[in-house]
């Protein structure tokens, strides 16, 4: 999906790789399914008006995610002309791949998740989303992580599974 508004500094390219975000169930006792991003119907609903592109480049849940497929998003980014990058991404090794995208210079890239999946009446999907389109909009170049209404560098963060959000590492200086 495209929407070319306006072209100017605040475009966003958007790659969705699954996860939690884009997760559907179809009953109580059913198996997932990884189904389309989400985050197109997220931005018409929201009436976003910002130019953007999105691009799905995995549908897999992030502990499924292997070396390969993280470099293959890290030669997705490298290759993406946009300075200005969103990446959907689950939760349990998102971590991880921001850490293998430290190797990008001159962009900024964000990437963000959600703890219930976009699908559900009570999401963290829709916040996360807009507060990472927000960052990317207007953070220096470098690798962030936008969850919970929080940035954090890939260096200084982890997921604290019990709380169910991320948050310092504090031994982190």
């Amino acid at each position: 999906m495209t929407n070319d508004v306006h072209t100017n500094r605040h475009q966003v390219k958007i790659f969705c790789t699954g996860g939690t975000l884009d997760k559907v169930y179809f009953d109580a006792l059913s198996e997932y399914q990884i189904g389309d991003p989400v985050v197109c119907d997220i931005l018409k609903e929201a009436r976003a008006r910002f130019p953007h592109e999105v691009r799905s480049i995995l549908r897999k849940d992030s502990l499924e995610i292997t070396a390969e497929d993280r470099q293959q998003i890290v030669e997705h980014v490298k290759a993406e002309d946009c300075t200005r990058i969103l990446i959907t991404h689950g939760t349990d090794t998102m971590v991880e791949t921001a850490q293998c995208l430290q190797q990008v210079p001159g962009k900024t890239i964000v990437l963000t998740g959600a703890m219930q999946p976009a699908r559900f009446r009570n999401t963290d999907a829709i916040f996360n989303i807009g507060y990472a389109i927000a960052a990317a909009q207007h953070l220096p170049h470098g690798v962030y992580l936008a969850m919970n209404g929080q940035l954090f560098t890939p260096e200084s963060v982890q997921k604290n599974r019990e709380a169910g959000q991320f948050e310092q590492i504090q031994d982190f200086k």
